[in-house]
Order: structure tokens, then sequence, then C-alpha cells
């Protein structure tokens, strides 16, 4: 329920996801699967690789134009991250309950069941996935010294740059540090198998980058521009904040919880006689702590981009619960006294319930800010059209600033014969039928226009505007 309980039930979101929603819609009618498109034009603005793009347009071609084609491959990105952390406690640890415990943290981190990560279609859960694959990937090779885990770790790294460009990378140097702490950077350097990893993953990604130029010029730019200098070094769309800022969010809002779960996670990890189970707390600390430094020390700051880090916070925790959980299994007087020891069982159902509570409630009733409310409705009300519960038939939007999560709508309902579109507000036609919910374009058609109030339905009114008045 966390993961894919009522995907649908907010309309598509301002900015991130209806800017992929559209750019998935485009690809999927246009044809081109190289280059993104926004609105008939090469888009420049959003600069990601289409990994994302691909499996909206996929979901889109299957499933139909709506809000779970947007947001499906968000949560089968995060049921598949899960899959990885209950495979590693399972197959490569040999300690069920450990990964189990994880996938309960992971799946009860405000975060991580959030808008922007795995319950809407932007990035930030597929960069997730591939963050985390490639990172356990690195760590069992490390374990077992199987080739094949080196293969997945560049495999899956690769899917992370494809998903999400530079940011697929940022977890890089915690594992060459980690690689530095195991003695094996100069085996490593040392093997051809490494280089053949290499040699594939800048195959796949040069063979995406230079023809995406080479179709669209000025694209390099614009992604050093969004994503390597100008987002690192400067701040964009007025996303500034102090080196804190992560762990102030961590503390009161998305990790509020389990956070002071983690000294004792550390403490567990660091001291445990299990080779494997030490090796890992120490990696993903490595992990944390290194990717912590560089999004902190980023100009553009913003709160989804903490979202890979879930995973191994999500290790670190679990270690102390299950070492908790594990010490109560063996307390003698419970074997001894109960027929069966269900005390291991009643701390975890009461470490877990407020937490399980809180993210079933926010993802079994999503809901928008309310001071953000008002924005959405008209997006709340194309929804309910998309569905044949308004009739938009012949009506013109009115809308000011950006409006890509309206043009969504526009979009598949014209794909249901709907007559439907965007109107400059400051050009409307004689005799043209409007929907409108923000108070400075309903003042500017009462001063301009004559007009006529046909209906409203919670916070949008529909117009008939009859002609312009003489001034």
């Amino acid at each position: 329920m966390p993961i894919f309980g009522h995907l649908d039930t907010l309309p598509i979101c301002l900015w991130d996801e209806s800017r992929q929603a559209i750019n998935a819609y485009e690809m999927l009618n246009n044809g081109n699967w190289l280059v993104t498109y926004f609105m008939g034009a090469p888009d420049l603005w959003n600069t990601k690789p289409p990994l994302l793009i691909w499996l909206q347009a996929l979901c889109m071609k299957f499933i139909g134009v709506n809000e779970i084609a947007v947001r499906l491959p968000s949560a089968l990105a995060a049921f598949f991250t899960c899959t990885a952390l209950l495979w590693l406690g399972e197959r490569q640890l040999k300690n069920f309950w450990l990964g189990f415990i994880t996938v309960l943290v992971l799946v009860t981190t405000n975060g991580y069941i959030h808008l922007h990560a795995t319950r809407t279609g932007d990035y930030d859960a597929l960069l997730t996935l591939f963050t985390t694959l490639s990172g356990l990937s690195f760590f069992v090779y490390t374990e077992t010294k199987q080739h094949r885990y080196l293969y997945y770790f560049f495999g899956t790294i690769t899917l992370g740059v494809l998903t999400k460009g530079i940011a697929g990378l940022l977890f890089l140097p915690a594992i060459i540090l980690y690689a530095v702490y195991r003695g094996m950077l100069f085996s490593l350097l040392k093997d051809k198998h490494s280089y053949l990893g290499s040699a594939g993953f800048l195959l796949i990604v040069v063979g995406f980058y230079l023809p995406r130029e080479t179709y669209s010029q000025g694209y390099l730019m614009a992604v050093y521009n969004n994503e390597l200098g100008g987002r690192y070094l400067e701040t964009l769309e007025n996303h500034e904040d102090g080196f804190w800022y992560y762990y102030q969010l961590l503390l009161h809002k998305f990790y509020q919880y389990w956070f002071l779960w983690l000294p004792g996670g550390m403490a567990v990890g660091l001291a445990s006689k299990d080779k494997s189970l030490h090796n890992l707390l120490v990696f993903s600390l490595m992990m944390t702590i290194t990717f912590w430094l560089i999004i902190s020390t980023a100009q553009t700051k913003l709160g989804w981009y903490m979202t890979p880090l879930y995973p191994y916070f999500a290790i670190i925790v679990a270690a102390f619960i299950n070492y908790i959980f594990r010490m109560l299994m063996e307390v003698d007087y419970f074997q001894k006294n109960l027929s069966i020891n269900v005390i291991p069982a009643v701390f975890l159902f009461l470490v877990f319930v407020k937490p399980y509570r809180t993210v079933i409630k926010n993802s079994y009733w999503p809901r928008h800010k309310a001071n953000e409310m008002h924005q959405y409705s008209q997006g709340y009300y194309l929804k309910d059209a998309l569905l044949g519960k308004h009739d938009v038939d012949g009506y013109r939007i009115l809308y000011k600033g950006y409006y890509a999560h309206l043009l969504f709508y526009v979009y598949a309902l014209k794909d249901q014969g709907i007559d439907i579109g965007m109107l400059n507000w400051k050009d409307i036609p004689p005799n043209s039928r409007v929907m409108v919910n923000q108070e400075a374009i309903k003042q500017y058609l009462h001063q301009h226009y004559h007009c006529t109030l046909l209906d409203e339905t919670a916070d949008v009114q529909r117009y008939r505007v009859l002609n312009r008045k003489e001034s």
C-alpha cells in the first residue's frame, strides 16, 4: 500500500512531474525516442537522459494517458529497491529478518514514500533503485570476488546515469573510498573486467549524449548549465540553503522517526563480530556520509536530492532493530515460560506501528498542502473530466503562469476526441467558453470583457465570454 496504493488520487503535479509527463506523451506521439520534446520543440530545460521518459511513454502506450502511467515507473522502482534489500539480507547475509526489517524501515520513511520520490513520476525513485543496485553490487563483489557483480555494478551505474545524468555518479567517491578501505583499489585497477565494464559504461553513455547533441544543438551546454557547474556551483531557481539544510530536513520532517535510531545502528554494525555485517555497515556509512557531503556543499539544494540515501539509512537503522529483535529471541526467561516466544514480534509491532500508520495515512489519503490546493483546483477538475465527470467539450483554459500540469490533461482529453485547449487570457475571441480559477484572471475578465458565469464547481468557474468591452 505505501508504494502502490492510490497513486492516481492526486492530479499531475506542477513543475517536474508535469514536465516529464509532457515529454513522455510527446515522445509516444512523435516517435522520437532520443530527443525529449516539450510543446513540439526539443526540451533544453529538462536535460536529463530519457530512461524514465521511455518507461512512462511505454506505460502510456499500454495502460493509457493517465496518472498511473506517469507514476508507475517510480512505484515499480521502489518495489524493486525493496526486493534488492530483502535479497541482500536473505541471500548474501543469510539473515532474512535483517532484510525484512530494512524494507520495513524504508517503506515507513516519510521522505521516501513522498511526492517527488516514490509517489510521483519524478526521477528520484528510479535513480535510487539504480544507485542502490550499483552500490550493493559493488559491496557483494568485494565480499565474493565474483566478477559478475562487478558487471552488475557497471550496468546499474550506467542505468543511473541514463536516469538522471551526473546524479547517477554521486556515490562513486564513496565506492572508491571503500575499495581503498578494503585494500582492493589496485587490484581493481589491474583487473581487465574493470576496464571492460568501464568501456561498456562509456560506450552507452557517450552513445546517448553525442547523438542527442547532434539532433539538438546546444544540448550539452544546457546539461552543463543545469546539472554540472550551474547546479553545483550556483543556486538555480532560488533553491538556496545552508550546509545543514539536509540535516534539519531529516531531523524535523523526512526522517524524524528513524533519525535517532541511526547511532545505535552505527554502533552495532561497527562492533559486530559478523564480518559481512560489519563490512556492510562500514560501506553504508561511507555511502551516506560521502553523498551527504556532496549534496550539502552544492549551492542548489532540494529535499528530494536525499532520496538515494534512504536505502542505506534503512540498512543502518535495521541493524540496530535486528540486534534487539535477536536478543529478545534468545532471552532464556521467554523461552522457558512462553510456549511460543512472541515478544520479538510484539517488539517489531510496537516499533513500526506508528510510522506505518503515518505512511499509510499519507499514501491512502494523499493531499496537497492547504496553501497548494487553489493552484491545483483546475487540475482536479480536469482529472475528473478525464473520467467523464465534467463536460469540457468546447472549453478553453485560462491560466497565468507555467501550466504543464494542465496541458497534460488537455492532451489526454483531446485523445478522447474532446475539443479543449489553452488560451491567452488577454486575447479571447468573441463567444468563447472558458475555464478559470485564478483571481487575477477573473478580475481581468470582468474589467475587459462582457462575460456570463455559466457554472461554478469547487474553485473553478466557467464563463461565456461575449466580446471585449470598448475602451
